[in-house]
């Protein structure tokens, strides 16, 4: 370990990138077409939205503690296995707007939520940043979208890149401080917990 530090090494959690990642597509996204919708948003005086949705379970669990050697600490939870998912959009300067739902995701709740998104911002065009996900480019949102192209577009990030997407990192930041540092013992107390964070 001394001789590592010594060469400039430190201990570090590697980053995960997906080998079908395309890294040329990346480079192009961050190079070319994200200045360009910002040149472009900034002209229109569009809002810039990164969006993503997540799921959240009752048995997750997220971090460590500390214990005396030899006794694992214990987290009291339900034993009963329930979840909600969350679609959330998220501005350059952290303007937040979430969404807490039940069901399965599908095109009506992307739609439902898109039209919220569009109610909210009073006028001004939306740039909403998604990944591919095949409910993201499914035909009634598609559809839905044509109908409002004035009030709002989609523009997709390359395939296997939720490293530039900032909304991983609040889904991140849920799991870990609204999720996994307390233990849900009802979907009705997972869901409050989540509207209250």
């Amino acid at each position: 370990g001394r001789c590592l530090r010594g060469w400039g090494f430190s201990p570090q959690k590697p980053a995960r990138r997906a080998v079908e990642q395309n890294r040329e597509a990346v480079a192009r996204w961050l190079d070319e077409r994200y200045p360009e919708l910002e040149r472009r948003a900034y002209r229109e005086r569009a809002l810039i939205l990164w969006a993503d949705e997540m799921g959240l379970r009752s048995d997750h669990s997220a971090g460590r503690s500390w214990a005396p050697v030899g006794q694992t600490p214990l987290v009291q939870g339900s034993g009963q296995r329930f979840g909600a998912n969350v679609i959330s959009a998220i501005s350059n300067k952290g303007r937040l707007q979430f969404r807490v739902f039940k069901q399965r995701f599908t095109a009506a709740v992307l739609i439902d939520f898109l039209a919220r998104l569009v109610r909210q911002a009073d006028g001004q065009k939306i740039i909403l940043i998604l990944d591919g996900h095949p409910v993201h480019r499914a035909k009634k949102v598609r559809e839905w979208v044509a109908a409002h192209a004035e009030q709002i577009e989609l523009q997709f990030l390359p395939g296997y890149s939720p490293e530039l997407n900032p909304s991983e990192l609040l889904n991140q930041d849920v799991k870990t401080n609204a999720l996994g540092r307390r233990r849900p013992r009802s979907q009705g107390e997972l869901i409050g917990d989540t509207r209250s964070y």
